[in-house]
């Protein structure tokens, strides 16, 4: 089964976007897919901060084979940096409006 990492814009938005990554992340177990979100690795600790998160998913995403882009990924600097990390490793990216690598 192929590990995906779920990416996407958190800050600022309401209840830091979780129904968007939860939504997805159930469509693509649904999908076969063994899922990896960052809603999920860091619950409860959201109060450790921006670096603490992203350090946890950077470690969680380089064990991955593909990263799924949420909607306004693009808008978000953490997403920016999980694209880039992605992108250097190969993994395959994927998004609702296709494959992109």
């Amino acid at each position: 089964m192929k590990r995906i990492y779920i990416a996407g814009p958190m800050t600022g938005l309401p209840d830091l976007n979780f129904p968007a990554f939860n939504a997805e992340a159930d469509r693509l177990r649904a999908e076969g897919w063994d899922v990896v979100s960052p809603v999920e690795i860091n619950r409860g600790r959201d109060h450790e901060g921006w670096n603490a998160c992203l350090r946890r998913d950077l470690a969680a995403l380089v064990t991955c084979d593909a990263l799924w882009l949420l909607q306004g990924h693009h808008s978000s600097r953490g997403a920016t940096l999980e694209l880039h990390v992605a992108r250097e490793l190969g993994l395959e990216i994927h998004s609702a409006w296709g494959r992109i690598q």
